[in-house]
């Protein structure tokens, strides 16, 4: 069975479950996945609508996207438990769970996708966007190492880590790294997908482009978009470049000659190339070979 990190998620795209328009778009998009949300982006007025156009999207959409998560409310919410309810009978490739605090929140999730049998195919993914969820990071990811979690991905809710913590947003985001790289660092401790933040002003591709650069070079494998014109530069930037996969495949090639057959350590080009290294450049040709 293959894995949520098996595929790419360069691009996640936000969509409201209201955006009649915008879902029936979905399917031409070229974002790696999709966010149909129910949550922030739908007023409390409108909640019951957003689930009948949900459902609706599902049941008419004659293409599916790449990947297709639901964002459902929180369960401590009034719309909560109807929302994963629905949500359930979908089974979309993942549902997004929202200001997450420990590990129990994702656990009494996926006990309720249990006990109603959803398939193993539908995951939980967690918002990191409360003070709670970045302090308990640790703990939370490690579910990523049960399969019995279902816990896929980590997903950094930035605008709300400002929001409760009084954080100043800056341009660099100086004040926000440490957190994204606790983020990543669990990310990888999991085997979990880690995706970055959205950027609100979708008009500015040129510094979008740079966050980007700069999400791809902490380690993230994505990020969440609000805007469509947002997708090709996250596509880009999250991709391995010309120059990286030019020295996957030297590195591949100089491993599989006769003579370094067994060796856990070789000369390439006047530099030390060991085992973990090719480990690396095997995962990035085959990022390299996604569409």
């Amino acid at each position: 069975m293959s894995s949520p990190a098996d595929r790419p998620f360069r691009s996640v795209l936000y969509m409201p479950a209201t955006n009649e328009r915008a879902l029936a778009k979905a399917a031409t998009l070229a974002c790696d996945a999709v966010i149909v949300d129910l949550e922030d982006a739908v007023a409390p007025e409108q909640k019951s609508e957003a689930r009948k156009h949900l459902k609706d999207w599902f049941a008419a959409r004659a293409a599916k996207p790449a990947a297709t998560i639901i964002r459902i409310n929180a369960l401590s919410s009034e719309w909560g438990a109807e929302d994963l309810a629905l949500a359930r009978k979908l089974e979309p490739d993942g549902i997004l769970l929202p200001k997450i605090d420990t590990p129990r929140d994702i656990l009494e999730a996926g006990d309720a996708l249990d006990d109603e049998t959803a398939p193993e195919t539908v995951k939980l993914w967690a918002m990191v966007e409360t003070p709670k969820a970045v302090l308990n990071l640790g703990a939370i990811a490690e579910l990523g190492r049960d399969p019995a979690s279902r816990l896929a991905g980590l997903v950094a809710g930035t605008n709300d880590l400002a929001k409760d913590t009084g954080m100043l947003m800056t341009p660099d985001r100086r004040y926000l790294l440490p957190w994204l790289m606790q983020i990543v660092l669990a990310a990888r401790a999991g085997g979990l997908v880690a995706l970055d933040g959205v950027m609100n002003e979708f008009r500015d591709l040129h510094d979008f482009g740079r966050e980007c650069t700069d999400g791809a070079a902490m380690g993230f494998d994505g990020k969440t978009l609000i805007h469509p014109a947002q997708i090709e530069p996250a596509n880009k930037a999250f991709s391995p470049s010309e120059a990286a996969v030019a020295e996957a495949r030297a590195i591949v090639e100089a491993f599989a000659r006769p003579e370094n057959a067994g060796k856990g350590v070789i000369s390439l080009e006047g530099r030390m190339v060991e085992r973990l290294h090719l480990m690396q450049a095997e995962r990035l040709l085959g990022r390299a070979m996604r569409p």
